[in-house]
């Protein structure tokens, strides 16, 4: 130290913080810490406040600012609680980034995918918002093009629901449910067999039908399935009775067959299962095998 002018050379201000000298000169050259003068020998001097402005240059540092928001905190162009915010704004994003990193990884450990299945996986997770819902948008739009039927276009409204983000830490199965939606709205096949399950229900009253039956195939159909009931059995015929009248016309029970046959689709199950995990609500109770039972059984008793 020079006694007469208080300044201390990069060395001593090293001691004196625990800082190695050449980060302070690097800090320096960055105008971090600019030197208050120069020995006769051209060698760099700080005075006494040069250290308390290290230490405050160090734990920013090591909170992850970087240097041009620390030199605006030192030149006051920005308040510390400025700079903090928006530090605490670009590591929740970066906590989100790597928390939907580890999910994926954690999802590509149960799959036998090829690299490249890995490399789409990553795409789709690592989708914005914005994206996200423009994806379903498209197929949406697609599936539903010309439809102006009143219930038909609810439907659609429904099947556009995404939260605005994936949570901050999804789970495996969160981040399966999107990566599995995103693959199945982008395939040719299920689009052309959702088209047909609209286009076919907006031509007549078969969903305002399929909104009246639907709670009895439920309520007879689904137990027995569970229970292994066939459905061209004796046991079966009761059970169709009691959710199809027996007196029921022959078009009619037509018309009803079809409309099994036609929403009888698992995958367009598995959208709605899929759209319920992505917005952590518990999927509805399977209905797809109790209206193929419910088919099976016209086919046998009617």
């Amino acid at each position: 130290m020079d006694e007469a002018t208080d300044r201390y050379t990069i060395g001593e201000v090293a001691r004196r913080t625990g800082l190695s000298a050449r980060t302070i000169r690097f800090w320096s050259d960055n105008g971090i810490l600019p030197p208050a003068d120069r020995s006769a020998g051209g060698y760099r001097l700080y005075t006494a406040d040069a250290v308390s402005r290290l230490h405050l240059v160090k734990t920013l540092r090591e909170l992850g600012l970087g240097l041009d928001s620390v030199r605006d905190v030192l030149d006051r162009q920005s308040t510390l609680a400025e700079v903090a915010a928006s530090h605490v704004e670009a590591l929740e994003a970066q906590i989100q980034l790597l928390r939907l990193n580890r999910a994926v990884l954690r999802n590509a450990l149960s799959r036998d995918d090829k690299p490249e299945g890995l490399a789409l996986m990553h795409e789709l997770a690592r989708l914005p918002a914005r994206e996200r819902q423009q994806l379903i948008d498209g197929f949406i739009d697609t599936v539903f093009a010309g439809v102006d039927d009143p219930d038909a276009l609810v439907i659609a409204e429904f099947m556009r629901e995404l939260p605005p983000r994936l949570p901050a830490d999804p789970t495996s199965a969160q981040v399966d449910a999107w990566i599995e939606l995103a693959e199945l709205v982008s395939d040719d096949a299920f689009q052309h067999t959702t088209r047909q399950m609209v286009l076919s229900g907006a031509s007549d009253n078969r969903i305002e039908f399929g909104l009246n039956v639907r709670p009895l195939i439920r309520k007879h159909a689904g137990p027995a399935v569970e229970k292994g009931i066939a459905a061209g059995s004796e046991a079966g015929r009761a059970i169709l009775d009691r959710i199809v009248p027996s007196d029921l016309g022959a078009s009619e029970s037509r018309a009803l067959l079809e409309w099994l046959d036609l929403v009888a689709q698992p995958r367009v199950e598995r959208y709605w299962e899929l759209v319920s995990l992505i917005n952590n609500r518990s999927p509805e109770p399977r209905s797809v095998p109790a209206f193929a039972w419910l088919a099976a059984a016209l086919r046998a008793h009617r």
